[in-house]
């Protein structure tokens, strides 16, 4: 889907995580998805850490330089992490560090919170199961399901895909098409294609430290042109060298036609 708010893709936003209610896997889909609508500048993710639930998070908050917040649960069977998320987001909404808040939950209890952001004029993006309570994804300008964040690409096409080159160590390189394709969906238009210089600063918000030259390659065309079974490429020579598109090719099996029956004759 296109970015309703192409006039906010530069702009601050801050995503803000009810550890309770939120999946660890997804929070590199989350981040890109987030990205859509902003740089990602506040990324913080709350709840009790010395409950054994939140041990999901650990790796993810080091990889993703996500800030934790301990809430401590004071009642049992209460869940205290809404009241200080709901706090420092409207901290952060008056401070004016940012243009954008990204709510990561499914949790009704945000419902007030959404609207007095969206009454403030700030955009306001809510990620949350499909069981998320309407009031709180009618609050939102934006609401994504993260039942549609799942890969809807084929797995084996992945696994039949070009194995890149190794990068000069005895260690095998890692697998950058996950990565690749979620810098590509962040600037995918209606048309399904992709800038290759988009795509690139995608990389770089996703993961600061992305370098083609991980994977054996000195140029990020090279390494797309390395999965030609997942990408398509684009060059419009009339408008320069740096006119090249990204679209993710098509790998769905058109039936034959089928011959019509020969009439028997009576």
């Amino acid at each position: 889907m296109k970015n309703p708010y192409p006039d906010r893709k530069k702009q601050r936003m801050a995503i803000l995580i009810d550890g309770d209610n939120a999946q660890p896997s997804l929070i590199v889909k989350i981040l890109a998805e987030a990205g859509k609508y902003g740089q990602i500048s506040i990324r913080r993710i709350y709840g009790d850490w010395t409950t054994p639930q939140m041990n999901g998070w650990k790796d993810s908050l080091n990889n993703h330089a996500i800030q934790p917040i301990q809430q401590f649960r004071y009642t049992v069977g209460k869940n205290a992490t809404d009241s200080a998320m709901i706090i420092d987001a409207m901290d952060l909404l008056h401070s004016g560090l940012v243009d954008g808040f990204c709510i990561v939950s499914s949790d009704s209890d945000y419902t007030r919170l959404a609207t007095r952001i969206r009454e403030a004029g700030i955009l306001v993006m809510g990620i949350g199961q499909r069981k998320t309570p309407k009031p709180f994804v009618n609050a939102c300008n934006v609401f994504i399901f993260t039942e549609n964040l799942i890969d809807t690409i084929d797995d084996k096409q992945i696994a039949d895909a070009e194995r890149v080159p190794g990068n000069g160590t005895n260690q095998p390189a890692p697998n950058p098409l996950p990565l690749l394709r979620e810098a590509f969906s962040m600037a995918a238009d209606e048309d399904g294609w992709a800038h290759l210089g988009a795509i690139g600063m995608n990389l770089r918000q996703l993961d600061p430290s992305f370098d083609p030259r991980t994977f054996g390659y000195s140029q990020l065309l090279q390494l797309i042109k390395a999965h030609k079974d997942v990408f398509t490429i684009r060059k419009e020579d009339d408008k320069g060298p740096s006119a090249v598109y990204i679209k993710l090719t098509s790998k769905r099996k058109t039936r034959k036609p089928v011959s019509p029956r020969k009439q028997v004759q009576v």
